[in-house]
C-alpha cells in the first residue's frame, strides 16, 4: 500500500499546479526551480501511468485523465482539511457559522427561542435558523442541523432523540357540545374533520391504536391547510376534530380551550429529533448546539405536559 501521506502530497501539488497555471508559476510559489516542478509532474504522471497535462512552450492544458484527478484530489484534500478543522474545532470554543432548520410552527415557537438563550452562552457562534413546511434533505447539505418529528430511515444521518412527543386528537367544548363526542375511530368518519398537508403524509387518513389493533379511518372536513398553527385556530374556533402534536396544544387542553377525544387511543409518535450527516458529528459547534437543544427540552413541566 502506497504512503497515504505522500499520495495527498502529490495531490495538493498538482492541485497547486493547476491553480498557479504554468510550471513556473509554480516553481515561485513553492521556491524551487521550474525544471525541478516539471520532473516532479513527470514522476506523478509515471507512477499513475497516464498523462495529466499536456504541454507546450506557451502553455499547458489539462488532459480528461487530468481533470479525473484533479477533481478527486481536490474532494480529498477538502475532506482532509475538514476532519482537521473539526478536529481543531472540538477542542476549543464554539465558534463559526451555524445552519438550522426547523418546522414553521415549532421552530417558531419553541427553537427560536432555544437559539436566543444558545447564542448568549456561546457568542462566537452565528446562527442561521430556516423555517420550512417539509424537512428538507441533508444531502445537498444546506443545513447543519435539522430539527424534525420522527427518526429519519437513512442510516448515515445521525439522529438524536431532542423531546418524546404524541399526536392527540382534540376539538373544542362547544364543537363537542353541538355534534357528540366521538367513541370509537370509525366515529370520526361522521364528523368534521380539520385536515394538515404536510409533505408524503397520507392526507386525511388517521391511524389509532388500541393493544395491538389499529385501525385507519378516512376522515373528511370542510377545512384543511398546510400550516399546524392555522389549524389549531380554527379547531379553538369550534370548526372540528383536530389531529395534531401535543407541543401544539398542550397549553389548550391545560386551559380546557381544547377537550382531547379517544383519550384510550394511540395515534402515530412525533418524537423530536436533532439530525445531522455524519460528517458534522466532530464539529464542536454542531455538538455543543444539540447538546444545548436535549438539555433545553429535558425538563418535565416543558410544554409537552398534558394530563391524562
Amino acid at each position: 500500500m502506497r504512503d497515504l501521506t505522500n499520495a495527498s502530497a502529490e495531490m495538493a501539488f498538482f492541485s497547486l499546479l493547476i491553480r498557479c497555471g504554468s510550471l513556473s508559476a509554480a516553481a515561485r510559489d513553492m521556491g524551487v526551480t521550474t525544471p525541478a516542478v516539471s520532473r516532479r509532474l513527470a514522476l506523478l504522471e509515471t507512477r499513475l501511468g497516464v498523462q495529466l497535462l499536456t504541454r507546450t512552450t506557451r502553455r499547458m492544458s489539462l488532459t480528461a485523465e487530468g481533470e479525473a484527478y484533479l477533481a478527486q484530489a481536490r474532494r480529498i484534500l477538502a475532506d482532509i482539511e475538514d476532519v482537521e478543522l473539526q478536529l481543531t474545532e472540538s477542542m476549543a470554543e464554539p465558534r463559526g457559522l451555524l445552519r438550522v432548520n426547523a418546522t414553521l410552527g415549532f421552530g417558531r415557537s419553541h427553537i427560536a427561542p432555544v437559539i436566543s438563550k444558545f447564542c448568549k452562552a456561546y457568542p462566537q457562534v452565528q446562527v442561521q435558523l430556516h423555517l420550512s413546511v417539509n424537512p428538507p434533505t441533508l444531502a445537498d447539505n444546506a443545513f447543519d442541523v435539522c430539527v424534525r418529528f420522527g427518526e429519519p430511515p437513512d442510516a448515515r444521518i445521525i439522529a438524536r432523540k431532542v423531546a418524546d412527543n404524541r399526536r392527540l386528537l382534540c376539538a373544542a367544548p362547544a364543537y363537542l357540545d353541538r355534534h357528540g363526542t366521538p367513541k370509537t375511530p370509525r366515529d370520526l368518519m361522521q364528523h368534521n374533520c380539520i385536515g394538515i398537508r404536510h409533505g408524503d403524509e397520507s392526507y386525511g387518513l388517521w391511524r389509532l391504536t388500541s393493544g395491538r389493533a389499529t385501525e385507519a379511518v378516512r376522515v373528511n372536513g370542510s377545512l384543511s391547510t398546510n400550516d399546524g398553527d392555522i389549524a389549531v385556530t380554527w379547531a379553538l374556533d369550534g370548526h372540528g376534530i383536530l389531529m395534531r402534536a401535543e407541543w401544539d396544544v398542550a397549553k389548550y387542553l391545560r386551559s380546557g380551550r381544547l377537550q382531547q377525544v379517544l383519550k384510550n387511543y394511540k395515534t402515530p409518535p412525533a418524537d423530536i429529533y436533532a439530525v445531522y450527516p455524519q460528517r458534522h458529528q466532530l464539529a464542536n459547534r454542531v455538538r455543543v448546539f444539540v447538546d444545548f437543544l436535549c438539555q433545553s427540552f429535558d425538563k418535565g413541566d416543558g410544554p409537552f405536559a398534558v394530563e391524562g
